[in-house]
């Protein structure tokens, strides 16, 4: 039972011009960071660390689960146990998003492996629903302004769910494999249907964004290292669970209409990757200018330079930027400094990115 699924070109197969562009746009958002990304970690690792907190407190904070910040960093980094139920429930959800952040690759995509991970996810709860199927019926319930609660989805049956779940998983393995849809459309299919199945008793939600980073980093979109998609979604609650309720409308009768999900899910994931591309913009910045300057090193006709010879030869590059490259060549043994003071030369003792001798 996967009603997208089941008629995925109704609902994939015609994009239109503005779903396309955005898609377009995140790919060349994604590739243009990626290499960038990858090549400096140690930079990044506040940026990563601060998402991960970010993660830990939206996505939890969603389902009015709140704990204070200071205290999910203590959690995070296991620094303490968890002494309530809120905290249970951040722990984790910190330790599910520390596997996926780390091995998120390397676990297949299959119906046990999310029943494992939801077992993580109340490991600390006690709860002994947690790694199994729901066993009871479950209500989608909507809260009204004035507090009043209703019923705003049935999701499928207990009895139905397990099979509900394996349908889905094989359905989405065929799409992939097929070819035919983008990767960020495929996603957002897999995670309506998920949600309308609403297979766990408790942690739908919270599971549906730790699997949404699991689809994206199995798509490469490394993104969610270091942007929180549960913020962005928290700060966009609203629209969140519009979307939700206009695409889950029909879905039992296969009469849904997948379009506003597909357009919010693509919205925050190409917000994720703007907001990536001005957290290294000037890491960017940096990196072209430090390359610029290793280029003069090697175009100096002469052996010997002095660090005014690379000034001129490097207008609009600060000091500190010429030195951090000459530290890092004389580490690298390319150059090596002659002399003191004023009167310093640097030699060339090899080109850079040649061995020494």
């Amino acid at each position: 039972m996967s009603h997208t699924f089941e008629d995925l070109d109704r609902h994939l197969g015609r994009p239109g011009a503005r779903l396309v562009t955005t898609l377009g746009a995140i790919d060349r958002l994604a590739g243009r960071r990626q290499a960038l990304v990858e090549s400096r970690p140690a930079q990044l690792e506040a940026v990563r660390r601060v998402s991960v907190v970010n993660s830990i407190e939206s996505s939890n904070a969603i389902e009015d689960i709140v704990v204070s910040r200071s205290r999910i960093e203590t959690l995070a980094d296991h620094f303490a146990e968890p002494t309530d139920r809120p905290e249970s429930e951040i722990a984790g959800y910190a330790h599910v998003l520390e596997l996926l952040h780390r091995s998120a690759n390397e676990i297949e995509f299959e119906p046990r492996h999310v029943l494992q991970l939801h077992g993580y996810l109340g490991r600390y709860t006690q709860d002994p629903s947690a790694g199994h199927w729901k066993r009871l019926d479950n209500t989608v319930m909507e809260v009204l302004p004035d507090g009043t609660r209703r019923v705003r989805f049935q999701p499928v049956a207990a009895d139905l769910t397990p099979q509900a779940m394996d349908d889905l998983h094989n359905a989405l393995a065929r799409a992939e494999e097929s070819g035919e849809y983008h990767w960020l459309l495929l996603v957002a299919a897999y995670l309506l249907d998920f949600l309308t199945i609403h297979p766990f008793r408790d942690g739908n939600g919270r599971m549906s964004r730790l699997i949404t980073i699991w689809l994206l980093y199995r798509g490469g979109y490394g993104v969610v290292r270091y942007v929180s998609l549960e913020r962005l979604i928290d700060q966009s609650r609203d629209s969140y669970y519009r979307a939700l309720s206009a695409s889950t409308a029909g879905w039992h009768e296969g009469e849904h209409d997948l379009g506003p999900w597909v357009d919010y899910f693509v919205g925050i994931v190409h917000l994720a990757h703007v907001e990536l591309d001005r957290l290294t913009d000037g890491l960017g910045t940096r990196g072209r200018k430090q390359r610029a300057v290793r280029r003069s090193v090697d175009e100096f006709v002469g052996d010997r330079f002095s660090l005014e010879d690379l000034r001129q030869a490097n207008p609009g590059v600060s000091d500190p930027t010429l030195r951090q490259v000459l530290r890092e060549l004389k580490a690298e043994g390319s150059i090596a400094l002659e002399g003191r003071g004023r009167g310093a030369k640097w030699r060339r003792v090899s080109r850079p990115g040649e061995r020494a001798h």
